[in-house]
């Protein structure tokens, strides 16, 4: 699926093409594919580093996901660095934070030649109810211009500024993780 620029977001640099899809896996995992094809040269990219768990990266190019259940308030949010780091959020509705859940490291794996950037991030959100049906996901990603520009790319912006914690965008469904 091809991520959008946000529209009236700031934009100083070349045009990318972002791509993004998300499939379950089984055993409740998931699999999140993100790619970045254009002038690569022209973005700020994390050095590579040591798989950890780090805030702040939506501050800097990285790749996110938001997972919730179709009708639920609550939602969790994945950012994953092509530098390694990762993060996990939970929130009880709209910006709401909870404590950070407690999930297994995402396997990452990442690729990047000339003109192509590709991030596969596989990671278990926290145990859904038994009861819980489909998933409802917002897939985007921040690409970060070594001039400090911020792009915002996601499957659609509802909102007049960026916000991928809108439920609005929340706009690939996926079957019940089990």
């Amino acid at each position: 699926m091809t991520l959008l620029r946000h529209p009236d977001a700031p934009w100083t640099g070349p045009e990318f093409r972002v791509l993004a899809s998300c499939a379950p896996l089984g055993r409740g995992a998931l699999e999140c594919r993100y790619s970045v094809e254009g002038p690569l040269a022209a973005l700020a990219l994390p050095a590579a580093a040591t798989s950890a768990r780090r805030d702040g990266l939506w501050q800097h190019t990285c790749f996110e996901a938001f997972v919730a259940h179709a009708g639920a308030p609550g939602y969790v949010e994945f950012n994953f660095s092509p530098g390694g780091a990762w993060a996990a959020y939970a929130f009880a509705d709209y910006r709401a934070p909870l404590a950070p859940p407690a999930v297994p490291a995402p396997v990452l794996e990442v690729r990047a030649d000339a003109g192509r950037l590709a991030l596969t991030a596989v990671g278990t959100p926290p145990p859904w109810p038994a009861d819980a049906g489909a998933l409802e996901v917002g897939l985007s990603a921040v690409l970060e211009l070594k001039d400090g520009t911020l792009g915002y790319y996601a499957l659609g912006h509802p909102a007049a500024r960026p916000d991928f914690h809108d439920r609005r965008g929340f706009r690939l469904r996926l079957p019940a993780a089990r």
